[in-house]
């Protein structure tokens, strides 16, 4: 099915050159955790220390770190609800906001807190909005959020396909959480249209990407950049005129210094065809028209170096991940190839990473996120380099949990993280991609705290040259704090 939903890191990418010549790895000491039950998150630094969230059977809390990853406070957020159902942390420098759901009864509540520098609640929170869940209780994510580059306009949304129609609903928040603006809009069409990604720029504006899926693959014959003025009752809608092509794999992102909105993913000449080539598209804020379209096939260059990794090699699992956007207006595409298949099955396969019992069901659903495929462009859509980081990652029953990559970037070097598990023992990769689209990769380093296993999707970058990643061993968790 088409996907335009993946979240993204938007990080202004200058391309001063740099290289990550060494990493230093750093734990944090274990805490007790289930993974079936509790909850964490890398928060981020504010006022001078690392934050990360847990949830367990104590309670909800905040840790503080030093630079050492030596735990000065623990803050208890007994401001939250028994029954939390979704959190998110914003951080500033002197300050961070709480978005959280929590279930009262019979309903989804979102609230907003903002605490001070050292995690502690600095006014009541606020109530966003409510919504009523079904007998079984909550089935879904029932408010979503965006956030600015600029991290002063908070939007928290729903949005909902249904019939020839995208209903949304949206709260406009400031830094300090208050609600300045709200509304509810729609966007209808003849054909049954849904939803993707929804940024919110500087200035409050909001972008949403909306697609027709059509034939078995669920590819996209029309897309459109949908957008709401703070307060607005009506979207409006800028088509991409995609001609014959069809488009898959997408994704947009707001460029807040050159006031564009990019697009870039996949076309196929055939509604249930294979991948054919590139989308680079670019909507001109100030002009309200799409400035540039371009239709890039597959070229020589780029099939070789993906055939260079396996043989009979297809495009046709990747899914863009993120758009980062350059100080000129260029942008690097970095999309991965991600799958899952059901196997009718009592054999455990050859993942090192399995959740599988023969008891639990007959099917097995298996993960796999493979290649890495990274491409340049430069403010005309002309592509200035692409590479290949060829991995190979299997699992079954975990959700992927284990499996695809961290992504920091410095500024100058575009640095993976990457768990290499097709052994019997897991290895840390890493791969690191320069300026002009050279590539190196090699293992990491990671001793200490036993050898844990690590989330690098569930990773964070925190500062230019660090990143937090979580680690489980057994029935425990910490966090490993990586040094570039």
């Amino acid at each position: 099915m088409v996907n335009l939903r993946f979240y993204s890191i938007l990080l202004i990418f200058s391309f001063v050159f740099a290289n990550l010549n060494g990493q230093e790895v750093t734990y944090t000491e274990y805490e007790k955790f289930d993974n079936r039950t509790d909850a964490y998150t890398v928060v981020g630094m504010t006022g001078g220390h690392l934050y990360t969230y847990l949830r367990n059977e104590e309670g909800s809390r905040l840790e503080a770190y030093n630079d050492s990853m030596k735990k000065v406070a623990t803050i208890l957020l007994d401001f939250f609800p028994q029954r939390i159902y979704q959190v998110k942390f914003i951080t500033y420098p002197d300050k961070m906001m709480v978005l959280y759901q929590a279930l009262e009864s019979n309903k989804v509540v979102q609230y907003a807190a903002l605490l001070d520098a050292s995690g502690l609640l600095i006014n009541k929170p606020i109530e966003i909005g409510h919504t009523k869940t079904g007998i079984f209780g909550p089935t879904k994510n029932y408010y979503s959020s965006s956030v600015s580059d600029d991290k002063k306009t908070i939007l928290v949304y729903t949005a909902t396909d249904k019939k020839n129609e995208i209903a949304f609903e949206g709260k406009w928040l400031d830094d300090k959480g208050v609600v300045f603006k709200r509304c509810k809009a729609s966007f209808k069409t003849e054909n049954l249209p849904e939803h993707g990604e929804v940024n919110v720029a500087n200035d409050g504006t909001v972008y949403m990407a909306a697609y027709t899926p059509i034939g078995a693959q669920d590819y996209t014959d029309q897309y459109w950049i949908l957008k709401l003025k703070p307060g607005s009752l009506k979207f409006e809608g800028k088509e991409l005129q995609l001609g014959d092509k069809y488009a898959t794999g997408g994704y947009t992102k707001i460029d807040n210094v050159n006031n564009k909105v990019y697009f870039g993913g996949f076309y196929s000449d055939k509604k249930n065809g294979r991948f054919d080539g590139f989308i680079y598209a670019a909507f001109d804020i100030a002009t309200d028209t799409f400035s540039t379209r371009r239709f890039i096939p597959f070229d020589n260059d780029i099939i070789s170096k993906a055939n260079g990794t396996k043989r009979n090699y297809s495009f046709d699992n990747y899914m863009v991940r993120q758009l980062i956007v350059k100080n000129d207006g260029g942008f690097v595409l970095v999309a991965e190839s991600q799958y899952v298949t059901v196997r009718s099955s009592f054999t455990p396969g050859f993942g090192y990473y399995s959740f599988y019992s023969p008891y639990m069901n007959s099917s097995v659903r298996e993960y796999h996120y493979n290649d890495i495929m990274a491409l340049a462009y430069d403010n005309e859509g002309v592509r200035e380099w692409n590479t290949i980081i060829p991995k190979q990652q299997y699992s079954q029953e975990d959700d992927g949990v284990f499996s695809s990559y961290a992504l920091l970037n410095t500024g100058g070097t575009l640095a993976f993280l990457f768990n290499d598990f097709d052994t019997r023992h897991s290895r840390i990769q890493l791969a690191t991609v320069t300026a002009d689209g050279k590539s190196d990769i090699h293992g990491l380093t990671a001793e200490g705290n036993d050898y844990p296993d690590w989330l690098p999707k569930s990773a964070k970058q925190v500062s230019g040259r660090v990143m937090v990643v979580p680690c489980f061993y057994r029935k425990q968790i910490c966090f490993a704090r990586v040094s570039f």
